[in-house]
């Protein structure tokens, strides 16, 4: 103390020195800390924008969930209202433009159905419908579809409209009878032997004139000759 007390003129020499020395250190502080602050706040908004990223992908995983059961629905639906040709003999023969590959709509539809069939997602370990997707093979799939079902509606639509006119007189003849003859062979009311008559002459009528496809000749054979057998 005795020391100081005889170099407290010091003070004046170094105070200036000593009070820069304090606020400059004071201002590091001050900085140091706001530079953790600006760390937390960037911590903070790094998280939250991760969990908003992780809510937005979970609703569009949602999202092409719900697209991808209805893609399957209208999937379903048509390939239900082309069966009613394609295992229906009675109906194909009223309406034997969708199977006749001559005509370009029936080509454009058959196309279209095969497209939607090859990309509809599956699960590759058990083989059935998959219940997600990314959005490139859901991109792909929902415009197979869109185009089978419209494909369809068009092919049908013509088909309605034009029946049995692309037939001769005697084809379409040819047609109505061999409608007759199944109507006869499917009928319990007939005899065993005028139902074998019956569905003999019927696919002798058809042969060379419509193209049956495998589903709608198996369905034939189980409900009639099947039914003669038994």
């Amino acid at each position: 103390m005795e020391a100081v007390g005889h170099y407290w003129w010091l003070i004046f020499v170094f105070g200036g020195s000593i009070g820069g020395a304090v606020k400059s250190a004071a201002v590091w502080n001050e900085r140091r800390a706001q530079r953790r602050q600006e760390r937390y706040l960037a911590r903070q908004q790094a998280k939250v924008a991760q969990a908003q990223l992780k809510g937005a992908d979970r609703q569009d995983a949602q999202a092409r969930r719900q697209e991808l059961r209805a893609l399957q629905r209208t999937h379903d639906d048509v390939d239900e209202r082309w069966f009613g040709f394609e295992t229906n003999l009675s109906t194909l023969l009223d309406f034997p433009m969708m199977t006749d590959m001559r005509e370009p709509l029936t080509v454009d539809f058959h196309k279209a159905r095969r497209r939607a069939e090859l990309t509809r997602p599956v699960d590759p370990e058990t083989g059935a419908p998959a219940d997600h997707v990314d959005e490139i093979a859901l991109e792909v799939y929902r415009d197979a579809v869109h185009d089978y079902a419209t494909a369809f509606d068009v092919a049908e639509a013509e088909a309605r409209r034009r029946r049995r006119g692309d037939f001769s007189a005697i084809e379409q003849e040819r047609l109505a009878k061999a409608q007759r003859l199944l109507s006869v062979a499917a009928d319990s009311g007939a005899t065993m032997a005028e139902r074998r008559a019956a569905y003999e002459r019927a696919r002798k009528e058809l042969d060379g004139l419509l193209d049956i496809p495998a589903p709608a000749a198996e369905a034939l054979e189980r409900g009639i000759a099947g039914e003669l057998e038994r």
